[in-house]
């Protein structure tokens, strides 16, 4: 059995997510989801600067997240802080 995470998702990406076309949407929920059961994917990278804090790729788009790691008293969490298009650095700024 795999060990799963809760998914916490912020208001502001939900806004953002909100504003996508429809196939892009369903491919950057798709990844989201699978955040919740494999947080380290092959594409996962360390934000440089930030404890816990990692980016994969989705497409033209990049997700930022933190991970709380499992122990024996709580589950493990994944929390979406950003979701942002990959060519205009914009997903960095104001971090």
């Amino acid at each position: 059995m795999s060990a799963k995470y809760l998914l916490q998702i912020d208001k502001s990406v939900l806004k953002d997510l909100q504003d996508l076309p429809a196939k892009q949407y369903k491919q950057v929920v798709s990844k989201l989801l699978s955040l919740s059961l494999q947080p380290y994917q092959q594409d996962c990278k360390a934000l440089k600067g930030f404890d816990s804090a990692y980016r994969v790729d989705q497409e033209e788009f990049r997700i930022l997240f933190y991970v709380q790691e499992i122990t024996e008293e709580e589950m493990g969490q994944v929390q979406i802080f950003r979701v942002g298009k990959r060519n205009d650095d914009e997903v960095y700024k104001n971090l």
